[in-house]
C-alpha cells in the first residue's frame, strides 16, 4: 500500500461531517428553528368579542362571541352597568361612554319635562270639565 498516494486515507480517518451534523458556521448566525428541548411555552390567546350597544331612549344590550360563536346576544344590561363596566376596564373606555350616556340622559331628562308639561295641560283640562 502506498502511503504518499493523494488517493488514499488512512484507516483511522472519520469521514467528513454533514452539513446537518455541522454546527452553526460562525458565532453570529443561529440555527433556525426551536432549540431541541426548548422549555418555552406558546401563549394561548383567547379571543372574546364583547359588543354593547344602546338606543336614544337608554336601552342597552349586550352580546358576547368567541371566534364565530355566540357565546350571548341581545343580554339586556342597565347604563349605570355599561358606566361602571367601562370605568373598570380603562379610563380611555370610560370617557366616550359616560359622555354618550350623559348625552342620552339629557335627551331622557327633556322627555321627561315634554311629558310632564303635557301632564299639567291635561290636568287643567280634565279640571275645566269637572266644573
Amino acid at each position: 500500500m502506498n502511503v504518499d498516494s493523494p488517493t488514499t486515507k488512512p484507516d483511522n480517518a472519520s469521514p467528513a461531517p454533514s452539513p446537518d451534523s455541522a454546527a452553526p458556521s460562525g458565532p453570529g448566525k443561529p440555527r433556525r428553528g426551536r432549540p431541541k428541548g426548548s422549555t418555552a411555552r406558546t401563549t394561548r390567546v383567547v379571543e372574546l368579542t364583547l359588543t354593547v350597544s344602546g338606543t336614544a331612549d337608554g336601552d342597552w344590550q349586550a352580546d358576547l362571541k368567541q371566534g364565530t360563536k355566540w357565546l350571548a346576544r341581545a343580554l339586556p344590561v342597565t347604563a349605570a352597568d355599561v358606566s361602571r363596566a367601562a370605568a373598570e376596564l380603562h379610563a380611555e373606555l370610560s370617557g366616550p361612554i359616560e359622555e354618550i350616556i350623559g348625552a342620552a340622559r339629557a335627551q331622557r331628562a327633556a322627555r321627561v319635562a315634554e311629558l310632564e308639561a303635557q301632564l299639567e295641560q291635561a290636568k287643567k283640562a280634565l279640571a275645566e270639565l269637572e266644573d
